[in-house]
């Protein structure tokens, strides 16, 4: 039994996919539509005196069904009494009460908030003995059996395409067992564990023939991270290195996605390729801007031939291939300003930005102290020199990303001038590897972004009096999990921009991972932004988004290019430099070993590469914008 979800779309739209897949603008309603499934199977058992048995993951993805089921039982009466529950996985080893515990995980999100019986609660015990795994594993299968299976599973999915943890290579008769771990999945995992080395290398899974025995499966997806393995998941043949592709063979299971994780789905990357498109100036952008890689032509030379070789024969009813050539160039040409806060006294029709007024209040939200620079260093540098009024504002102290080492040298620098010593506070930098909930190290790791975030904006030429601290209230919990964010976070967004009263906002638009500060950071802003919007102010304010280090914008997407000479780049380099704790041994890497300084520079280069090739201006560098309209 299952919600009817809406429609994916027709047989023609999704003849490459192989797996019933549903796609959300947002992944909160999504969620609040699996939680409703959930809540009505549920029900339904209860009515007819069953058990209902439910199949859970961890991970971030189901977090807000947790959620949700959380307030439908609080509000709605959605009582638990006759769910059973077998939890996919847990680390190995790993004892219970460890907050990093799968054990600790459902009761934060669901178990300890709901009227779940405790002995209907089943999750893989990672503080057993190694010779007591198999025998352990045994039984957790023959007691899913013996209530007649799973009703109901929830699963999310790795990078490495992994369910549960069936790690690349797992069989498709696969029991629950123990595994070993990819590299991948553990650094993945790091930010929990406050660095890989601190991570499991092994856990105990439920088995791919363990998931495929479930009545009905629903996998969630959300962020662009998940949109390369999603695709070979839905798209490609059975392949065992990507173990959720084996749902292929299951009868009633759907994928919800969001639109960045579905982004790579042939029906959204390139509709063309599967029948008609209801085509839109957006739309048309994105198939020539494909039709150029593909051909690996400039946009002024693509031919008749390349349109109708390529699925594109449709666009030539209405428009020569002249025509449409002629138009994207100048669409994507007009985006290029060295003028970010607008050209003063000039036509600016054709213009990313208003002219006037031609000194403008500026407003760039960071999300952490060094998404600014970071992200639109040489954007900001051409907004102070050109003469607007620039304010930063940095939305969360950042703390977390400061290492105990790097707060140590800063305290015994501190101690060696004021002749004091606090031993207390040096012996637990020097003797715990991991960040501490501590309230006075905390605070100094914040002390030491904010003084480096001042080293860049002076460098940069604003006053100390445009650089404003918000520390919002959902980020300072002093561990890598954050709070839900409040009306407090909102005011306090709320208040920076009713006093400045900008004509620019830029705000940080990585979408790339649903719960991480840059999307929570947004989400508030957008809020906030339709609070706002009908003040008298916010009628000449533009907002503008900007993308992360790890993800910039389609072609098709920009509407503002800015590009930058070498000296330029070296400028920004040098911005960044002053984010000194964020510089080599960074707490919060990602899976990219370069540092950001490096990342950003070959992501502006590569930009402005692209831009050569399909026609544009050669460039040292680009950085690109997204306009957003409210």
């Amino acid at each position: 039994m299952r919600i009817n979800y809406k429609s994916p779309g027709t047989l023609e739209q999704t003849r490459f996919e192989k797996i019933h897949s549903v796609i959300f603008s947002d992944s909160k309603n999504a969620s609040k539509i699996v939680a409703n499934e959930i809540a009505t199977l549920i029900k339904k058992k209860q009515k007819n005196n069953q058990n209902c048995v439910l199949g859970l993951a961890t991970g971030s993805s189901p977090i807000s069904v947790y959620n949700e089921l959380v307030r439908m039982h609080k509000e709605d009466g959605l009582s638990f009494f006759n769910v059973i529950s077998f939890n996919l996985d847990e680390y190995f080893p790993m004892k219970k009460d460890d907050i990093q515990s799968y054990h600790h995980f459902m009761n934060e999100h669901l178990f300890s908030h709901v009227d779940i019986k405790p002995e209907n609660i089943f999750i893989p015990d990672g503080d057993i003995s190694e010779n007591e795994i198999n025998d352990y594993c045994q039984s957790y299968d023959e007691k899913i059996s013996k209530l007649g299976g799973i009703d109901f599973q929830l699963l999310g999915i790795g990078r490495t395409g992994h369910i549960g943890f069936n790690e690349p290579g797992s069989n498709y008769d696969s029991l629950t067992r123990r595994i070993h771990l990819n590299y991948i999945t553990r650094n993945d995992a790091r930010k929990s564990f406050y660095g890989i080395e601190n991570v499991p290398t092994t856990a105990i899974t439920m088995g791919i023939k363990t998931i495929r025995k479930s009545k009905r499966i629903v996998l969630l997806a959300w962020g662009q991270n998940k949109s390369s393995v999603i695709k070979k998941a839905i798209e490609n043949e059975i392949d065992s290195n990507i173990p959720a592709s084996f749902l292929q063979k299951h009868s009633n299971v759907t994928f919800v996605l969001d639109n960045s994780s579905s982004s790579n789905l042939t029906r959204i990357k390139s509709p063309w390729k599967v029948g008609s498109c209801k085509w839109n100036d957006e739309l048309k952008a994105k198939a020539i801007m494909w039709l150029c890689e593909i051909t690996k032509k400039s946009i002024l030379k693509l031919t008749e031939s390349d349109y109708n070789k390529n699925n594109l024969s449709e666009l030539l009813l209405h428009q020569t291939t002249y025509e449409i050539n002629l138009e994207i160039f100048n669409k994507l040409q007009r985006t290029i300003t060295g003028w970010p806060g607008g050209k003063p006294d000039v036509e600016d029709r054709y213009r990313p930005e208003r002219a006037n007024p031609s000194k403008k209040r500026v407003l760039i939200f960071s999300p952490h102290p060094d998404d600014d620079v970071i992200s639109m260093g040489g954007t900001f540098d051409r907004l102070v020199s050109q003469g607007h009024e620039v304010h930063v504002v940095y939305q969360t102290s950042g703390n977390i990303a400061v290492s105990n080492s790097d707060v140590l040298k800063y305290v015994e620098v501190y101690e060696s001038f004021s002749n004091k010593n606090d031993k207390e506070l040096i012996s637990l930098l020097k003797f715990n590897n991991e960040i501490l909930n501590n309230k006075k190290i905390r605070k100094i790791a914040g002390l030491i972004r904010e003084k480096e975030s001042l080293g860049a904006t002076r460098f940069l030429g604003i006053p100390d009096s445009n650089v404003h601290f918000l520390k919002l209230p959902f980020y300072e919990t002093g561990s890598v999990k954050k709070s839900i964010p409040t009306a407090s976070d909102k005011e306090i967004i709320s208040n920076i921009i009713s006093e400045i009263k900008p004509h620019q906002i830029y705000a940080a638009g990585d979408l790339a991972d649903p719960h991480g500060t840059h999307k929570v950071c947004l989400d508030i802003f957008f809020d906030v932004l339709q609070e706002l919007k009908s003040e008298k102010f916010m009628k000449d304010c533009w907002v503008w988004l900007y993308r992360g280090a790890w993800h910039e914008w389609e072609i098709h997407q920009i509407d503002m290019s800015v590009p930058m000479s070498p000296n330029q780049v070296l400028r920004k380099r040098k911005a960044i430099f002053y984010h000194q704790t964020q510089k080599d041994n960074v707490m919060f890497q990602g899976d990219d070993d370069r540092e950001f300084w490096v990342r950003t520079e070959d992501r502006n280069l590569a930009i402005a590469t692209r831009f050569r090739k399909i026609g544009m201006p050669d460039y040292a560098a680009i950085e690109t914008f997204k306009r957003h309209h409210f």
